[in-house]
């Protein structure tokens, strides 16, 4: 296999096996999704920029067992952007990907599904995204537009704004945009409230129930990221299934479109629709909800 080198944040990364299949049934390889990279990195990096990053890391392809990983390895480069921040019982130092050539060099590394931290790296604790991640337990995806509707009919009747994105899974991610003036423990009453509030009003549609056992078909309310050191998949992140879908922020009457699937953009056709529409998501922290009112009305 050949290696490549590609030029972009003004430095040259070096993709070793750069033709080296990652999607199999695809033909999607290395390079194919360094290059991806180097092309949403505008769009994107913007969602990235001072926010730990967790590696969901796939050396030999999506066929094999991936891993997660949240501490830098110690043979990445000085250039790199890092931060250490406190865990339970130590320390752990992540990557930051701040500028097009960090993305580059994590798909060199096998780095597929990038996750990102919902609080800034000055803030770890005091989150400025909440995320309410639906779930279903069968293959209705109509279920999941339905249960958003419910969520954000929750969050605008308390004059919430709200963001919505494909997840490129199953599912669909409602986000709020916070202040940060919040701590994560004081919030997650506030969305645990929504949640509840959703699954009581629509007892046959969505549940709040963590257990698979026990959801039946239902959609579940997921709240579980309102904690410290949870993650969501960047916006724009590929995800390890075949086609290569992409997170992919939408507007809100996208989301509840009759042709919409979770999995409907991939590394290829994500950019034939930033071409037709500026990304939904642009704005997202121009206005953000200040965070301490979401306590006082928990």
């Amino acid at each position: 296999m050949s290696d490549a080198r590609i030029k972009v944040s003004g430095r040259e990364v070096e993709i070793s096996n750069a033709d080296k299949v990652l999607f199999t049934a695809d033909g999607i390889t290395k390079r194919d999704l360094a290059e991806y990279w180097v092309k949403i990195a505008e769009t994107a990096l913007p969602h990235f920029r001072n926010r730990p990053l967790t590696m969901r890391r796939f050396p030999d392809g999506i066929d094999t067992d991936g891993f997660f990983q949240k501490h830098i390895p110690e043979h990445f480069p000085d250039w790199i952007d890092r931060a250490e921040l406190p865990k339970e019982g130590g320390t752990v130092t992540h990557v930051l990907a701040n500028d097009a050539a960090t993305l580059v060099y994590l798909a060199d590394q096998g780095c597929i599904e990038p996750h990102l931290a919902l609080s800034r790296v000055n803030s770890p604790d005091h989150p400025d995204r909440m995320v309410f991640d639906l779930d279903p337990s069968d293959g209705d995806f109509t279920k999941v537009q339905d249960v958003a509707h419910a969520v954000r009919g929750a969050l605008e009747d308390r004059g919430l704004p709200s963001f919505v994105a494909t997840t490129g899974s199953r599912g669909l991610h409602i986000v709020l945009s916070l202040d940060a003036s919040a701590e994560v423990d004081a919030l997650r009453p506030f969305a645990r409230g929504i949640a509840a509030q959703v699954a009581a009003a629509h007892p046959g549609l969505a549940t709040t129930e963590q257990r698979k056992a026990k959801r039946g078909d239902r959609v579940l309310v997921d709240t579980f990221r309102t904690a410290y050191g949870q993650t969501a998949i960047a916006p724009y992140g590929v995800r390890a299934r075949a086609g290569a879908p992409v997170a992919t922020p939408i507007r809100w009457d996208e989301a509840f479109s009759s042709d919409l699937t979770p999995d409907r953009y991939t590394i290829s056709s994500v950019f034939r629709r930033l071409g037709q529409i500026e990304d939904p998501w642009a704005g997202i922290d121009d206005a953000p909800v200040k965070a301490t009112s979401l306590v006082e009305d928990s």
